[in-house]
């Protein structure tokens, strides 16, 4: 393949380049709050004919850690309550630098897109975690059911609110509704031992609901299983789908709401009225 032209996201790379190994140096030299050395880049270039997920991260950190503030880092952090470093990037800016290092180069192929997505990953860095959810949801055309484990395991490890809803929200929601059998998992997750799960087969809901074609059914079932939980996140995430379906179909949520309030806790009751008419809300809180 011919070199970088002089147009063109190549002819960035002398610069690009030293950028990457000025921060691979940090990695390697600075303290505890610094980021893990991303791993050797061996076999390829870039704008070369194979993807190398090790050089994508690197060039893509690169650029986010050029875009960060120290100010935001700390009080993300503390906000999160989160052990992971933080860059101090905004979502619209992470966003938009995620979706240009995608069109900067060729579109990776599903494996390629999965081996990006796990070196992203594998950095304890919140917007490393972050690109690689957002490219699971932009590529998520390439996904398929068996990518499912994969949402699963990243939701496990995750333990973050910021995190599993978005991939339950953006990616595992849309890419179960694209076969009922599919949701399968979700009701496997509605009974799992870990809380972010339960969450999970919640909010994957979402997208049908948002479409205006609710599952009642399957939020009956869940719903009705964890209704009494005492995990906030579970409590929350029920009030908040009785929410999002409120906004078309009203009388389902006081109907609901009705048959289930003294079972349902404070925070999942003002979540259901929240968008309900202010007089059936006012009865539904009156009692």
């Amino acid at each position: 393949m011919a070199g970088p032209t002089e147009t063109g996201p190549e002819r960035e790379r002398p610069d690009r380049d030293a950028r990457i190994l000025e921060l691979q140096v940090d990695f390697m030299s600075s303290g505890p709050t610094r980021l893990a050395p991303p791993r050797t880049v061996t076999h390829t270039t870039y704008g070369g004919p194979m993807f190398d997920p090790d050089e994508a991260t690197a060039v893509l950190l690169a650029d986010l850690a050029a875009l960060g503030t120290p100010a935001r880092a700390v009080a993300e952090k503390a906000y999160l309550k989160s052990d992971l470093d933080f860059l101090g990037v905004t979502v619209p800016v992470l966003r938009k630098t995620v979706t240009a290092a995608t069109r900067a180069r060729p579109a990776p192929t599903r494996p390629e897109l999965l081996a990006w997505i796990e070196v992203l990953w594998s950095r304890r860095l919140h917007e490393s975690r972050f690109a690689a959810i957002e490219l699971l949801r932009i590529r998520l055309r390439v996904l398929t059911r068996a990518d499912l484990p994969l949402i699963e395991r990243l939701i496990r490890e995750a333990a973050g609110w910021v995190y599993v809803d978005m991939l339950a929200e953006k990616v595992a929601g849309p890419l179960m509704g694209r076969a009922p059998a599919d949701f399968g998992t979700a009701d496997a997750w509605a009974g799992d031992a870990d809380f972010w799960l339960r969450r999970s087969a919640l909010l994957a809901l979402l997208p049908g609901i948002r479409a205006g074609a609710p599952d009642a059914v399957r939020f009956d079932r869940y719903a009705d299983s964890m209704l009494e939980e005492k995990e906030f996140f579970v409590r929350k995430a029920i009030g908040w789908v009785l929410r999002e379906i409120s906004r078309r179909d009203p009388a389902y949520v006081i109907a609901w709401t009705e048959a289930h309030r003294s079972r349902m806790s404070g925070v999942t009751f003002r979540e259901a009225v929240r968008r309900l008419p202010e007089a059936d809300a006012a009865r539904l809180r009156a009692g």
